[in-house]
């Protein structure tokens, strides 16, 4: 039976009101959104679950494989990285620094220190999950682990041990999902699809209590929420103790869910079967309104998994398609943006009074006003661009490519303009003259066009792209590469700045001016030169700029490919603020933009975007993470663990892998750095490797900050200390010793050389030596027959005499003297002693001969020791010339000799001194004749000299010139050391 007609209405009206009430917002696709995938280095097919570390690194799971992302480089955990599957569900980051993976199937395994440690390598890990993906709870370092269906135990990693409970639960026939672990009250929560309440099990005391009325199958639980689900609506409960359980939400809702979160914010996200999510934009927690629709992301797309970071950023794991991210301010743009439907490409922006306009780049464009945007269809036929747009109060004049349509916003009508066809074509710019005139500007020229009289007037001939007046009759036009001074009257053009290709040119205040470049930047300038230029070295997004917006007369914003720079001109220093998608903008290709109050309207390729000026000034200056160092490879050896000492040996490379998790900056980060204890210059680079090749030994520290894609720094550095250690032969100690080896070396090679030499001086001087002995015998022996031939004579003469008394005496005196002389002429030193006892009997023996002609007197110093010894018979060859030519030829006195030894000046002085006649007076015959003992004695000094290096002066002084008589000899003798007998002299 049919129903009545009435009824039929009814539920037609029933689902209209259900559409329009309960069905979520859907867009599409979010502009901004970027996805990684093989090409970006995610090399898999599936992506599943996702998780963020406590550093901020996020991790991937695959179906080849863990993967680590840091915004800019994915890293791989695979097979030969030590995991036995590849097929990696999810991971669950621990604060100690571990990631505990969960593979589909087999052995658990878990990452510390860049290492995989699987059931190989510790036996605890052995996987007892045959075919469900476990639950997991953690508390700090430590996860409870259970199957979601009919559990029979619950595991514990701690310490990286995994230890097991029983559960003693009697399941019978039943499904139940055991869907929540509380570790502080040790109760394990269960529910049947077709059951109607939950099993609160304690695994401790094996205690079950019921909690009723809870309908559907548990689909998400974080902390004391619980989200259940039975196809036709979404139920949302509050814990009020541990079998108390309050509902706050219901929502109703059809369709297959494949995977839900709450997020770090308490939201609700819906993954579902038939593509797309669903997020609740209200905290589950606020219970004060009910929940509003939610609005439906990426219908097109199969969501396995979304994840929410620490910085609201937004994360899609996708079937097929790697992931994709969407930036907070991106996402949260769209999300409360005022402007539904709004994607179009803007090509063109300008305002009033009381409307805002953008122009599209096709034959349309829309209106802006009281937070509503009005579309205009100009033709509906014509696929041209706007690229330019004049606004006259309620006229807007949109121009085309190729024609001229005005637009009247009082009647919302529009008709074609006759421009056109007075200028040939569409313009490249329109540009406000007078206030019923305007300047155009396209390829035959610059056209005056009189809105009264319906006039066209070309002024300048050349191809034209921007004007701009500078006074009443004095216009700066710019072409294809210079920019002129014209004349409106005479139409005479003087060129002004050469070389650049003007996009566009504004008025700053009087007699200053603001151009954009095609690929110079911003030029500042008077009316007669370039004052400023401002480039990508300023910090400018890009030098191919679009479009100048005058903010005020100081400030001013540059339109480009690469998003909007805000440009403060105040004070001596220049200012720049760069804004990009990642800030929130609907893309990176911006027309233009206009300023209405601390508004700014960014026409964009994907729509208008609309922002508080203040909010976007109030960027953090820094940013508030640190570089991450995620390994240091000092020569062949890793560090993971950067606790431990990090040393290595010269010549080592050092390299060290960085992560700076600016998400937001989609890889378009860098890191200023330097080395401390290297170098005091800060460099910058791009890679997130930073080499250092063969530095020298020492202790270093890197400092480095991370650079986002603005130039923004991170709020501060990350120190790392390291050591180069040298080489054994680097040490100091080592080039001590080389320094001594090589010293002793020089040292021996030297003393080698001098010993050589000097041996082969005492070769020689032994030979001399021998030489001297030799002939300090032969004069020895020359010295004995010299003196016994004299004592010959002396008895000869005594004979003749026929004194045979003295001569006997004198026999008996000479044997001694012989005895004594032989004895003396065997030996090189005699003591002083000895010496005065042998001149004592030689000179008694000569007073004998002579009859008592003379006196002596021997006599030693205080300060000469009698046993100091000197070279022996050295003084009695003196004191025989005495006797032999200074007293014989006395006649009025008797003779007088005296011998003394003194001690002076480190000296040995041995004085001989007569009364004679003197040596002065004495004939020369006589004197050659009768100095052969005294040369023999000159002959012994010089051979004494070479042997012993003993100083001896031999000093004959007439003592006739003195009022004295006689002759006085001396010998110094310098001391030396006998070493025989050791006694000095």
């Amino acid at each position: 039976m049919n129903p009545p007609k009435k009824e039929k209405i009814s539920n037609k009206i029933s689902i209209l009101l259900f559409i329009l009430f309960f069905s979520p917002l859907y867009i599409c696709q979010i502009p901004g959104l970027i996805n990684y995938n093989e090409s970006d280095g995610l090399n898999c097919s599936y992506t599943y679950r996702m998780n963020q570390d406590y550093n901020g690194f996020m991790w991937i799971g695959t179906d080849n494989g863990l993967f680590r992302f840091d915004g800019k480089e994915f890293k791989q955990y695979g097979r030969k990285e030590g995991l036995k599957n590849i097929d990696v569900i999810t991971c669950a980051p621990l604060p100690n620094g571990e990631i505990f993976i969960v593979p589909f199937l087999n052995d658990f395994t878990y990452l510390k220190n860049g290492k995989i440690i699987n059931s190989t390598l510790n036996k605890y890990l052995a996987n007892p999950f045959s075919n469900y993906v476990p639950v997991i709870t953690q508390h700090e370092n430590t996860l409870y682990l259970h199957s979601l269906r009919d559990p029979k135990e619950i595991f514990i990693y701690k310490n990286e041990q995994l230890k097991k409970y029983p559960i003693f639960i009697d399941y019978k026939d039943r499904f139940l999902r055991a869907f929540k672990f509380d570790y502080h009250t040790n109760t394990l929560y269960l529910k049947g699809d077709l059951e109607d309440y939950i099993i609160a099990y304690n695994i401790i005391s094996r205690k079950q209590e019921i909690i009723p009325g809870i309908k559907g199958y548990p689909i998400y639980d974080k902390n004391n929420l619980l989200v259940f689900y039975d196809k036709k609506k979404l139920d949302v409960y509050q814990f009020q103790g541990t079998t108390h359980i309050k509902k706050t939400h219901s929502y109703p809702l059809t369709g297959v869910i494949i995977n839900s979160i709450i997020d770090k914010n308490n939201k609700l996200w819906l993954n579902m079967n038939n593509g797309g999510a669903l997020y609740f934009n209200q905290s589950l927690l606020d219970e004060s309104k009910p929940l509003a629709p939610p609005i439906s992301l990426l219908k097109d797309q199969v969501i396995h998994y979304v994840f929410v970071d620490k910085d609201d950023n937004v994360w899609f794991s996708l079937r097929n398609k790697g992931i994709s991210f969407i930036s907070k301010a991106f996402f949260a743009n769209y999300i409360n943006l005022p402007l539904k439907n709004n994607s179009e490409y803007i090509k063109t922006i300008n305002q009033n009074a009381d409307h805002i306009v953008v122009g599209y780049d096709r034959a349309a464009g829309a209106i802006y006003k009281n937070g509503k945007l009005k579309e205009i269809v100009l033709d509906p036929t014509d696929k041209t661009e706007s690229r330019a747009l004049y606004i006259n109060k309620n006229i807007l004049l949109f121009g085309l490519s190729s024609k001229f349509i005005l637009y009247n916003t009082s009647n919302n009508k529009s008709c074609a303009s006759n421009i056109g066809s007075l200028i040939g074509g569409g313009p490249k710019n329109i540009v406000p003259y007078t206030d019923n005139s305007i300047l155009v500007c396209n390829s035959a020229g610059l056209i005056i066009y009189n809105a009264d009289s319906k006039k066209a007037d070309y002024i300048f001939t050349k191809r034209t792209y921007n004007a701009l007046p500078y006074t009443r009759d004095s216009i700066f036009v710019g072409d294809f590469s210079n920019l002129y001074k014209l004349s409106v009257k005479t139409k005479k053009n003087v060129l002004f700045l050469k070389g650049y290709y003007f996009t566009d040119l504004k008025k700053l205040k009087d007699n200053l001016y603001v151009g954009a470049t095609n690929t110079n930047g911003i030029i500042i300038f008077n009316n007669k030169k370039v004052l400023q230029k401002i480039s990508e070295s300023n910090g400018l997004l890009s030098n191919q700029v679009k479009r100048i917006d005058i903010e005020t007369a100081d400030l001013f914003w540059a339109s480009t490919n690469y998003g909007i720079s805000r440009v403060n001109l105040t004070g001596k220093k220049l200012k720049i603020n760069n804004f990009t998608q990642i800030d929130g903008l609907p893309s990176n290709v911006v027309a233009g933009s206009v300023i209405k109050n601390d508004s700014i309207f960014i026409g964009t390729s994907k729509g208008l975007g609309i922002f508080s000026i203040k909010k976007l000034l109030s960027q953090e200056k820094l940013i508030n993470r640190k570089v991450i160092v995620n390994s240091v490879k000092i020569g062949n050896q890793e560090y993971f663990d950067l606790n431990r000492e990090l040393a290595g040996h010269t010549p080592d490379d050092v390299v060290f892998n960085l992560s700076f998790l600016d998400y937001a900056s989609q890889g378009k980060i860098s890191y200023r750095y330097k080395v401390e204890g290297l170098s005091n210059e800060w460099q910058v680079s791009n890679s997130s490797r930073i080499i250092l090749n063969s530095i020298p030994p020492g202790k270093y520290v890197l400092k480095v900050f991370g650079l986002d894609y603005n130039g923004k720094q991170s709020y501060t550095s990350t120190d790392l200390a390291f050591e180069i250690k040298p080489h054994f032969w680097q040490t100091w100690w080592f080039t001590l010793l080389l320094i001594f080896l090589l010293l002793g070396i020089l040292f021996t090679a030297i003393n080698f050389y001098f010993r050589k030499k000097r041996n082969k001086k005492l070769e020689t001087l032994q030979y001399e030596k021998k030489i001297a002995e030799l002939e300090l015998q032969a004069i020895k022996a020359q010295i004995n027959p010299h003196f016994i031939y004299n004592c010959l004579n002396s008895i000869q003469y005594l004979l003749y005499k026929k004194d045979y008394r003295e001569t006997e005496n004198y026999l008996d005196t000479f044997s001694q003297m012989i005895r004594k002389t032989l004895h003396y002429s065997e030996k090189t030193f005699m003591p002083i002693q000895e010496e005065t006892e042998y001149l004592s009997l030689y000179l008694e023996m000569e007073k004998l001969r002579l009859k008592d002609l003379f006196d002596y007197k021997i006599s030693l110093s205080e300060k000469v020791n009698p046993n100091w010894v000197i070279p022996s018979l050295l003084i009695q060859p003196f004191v025989e010339n005495a006797i032999k030519h200074g007293i014989p030829n006395l006649k009025d006195r008797k003779g007088c000799i005296e011998i003394y030894f003194d001690h002076s000046d480190s000296a040995l002085i041995i004085s001989i001194e007569d009364n004679g006649v003197g040596i002065g007076n004495l004939p020369k015959s006589t004197t050659k004749a009768n100095s052969f003992g005294v040369k023999l004695s000159q002959k012994r000094i010089e051979t004494f000299k070479q042997l012993f290096e003993t100083h001896i002066i031999l000093e004959i002084t007439d003592l006739s010139g003195q009022n004295k008589q006689g002759t006085l000899i001396k010998l110094y003798i310098t001391p030396y050391e006998n070493k025989n007998t050791g006694l000095h002299h």
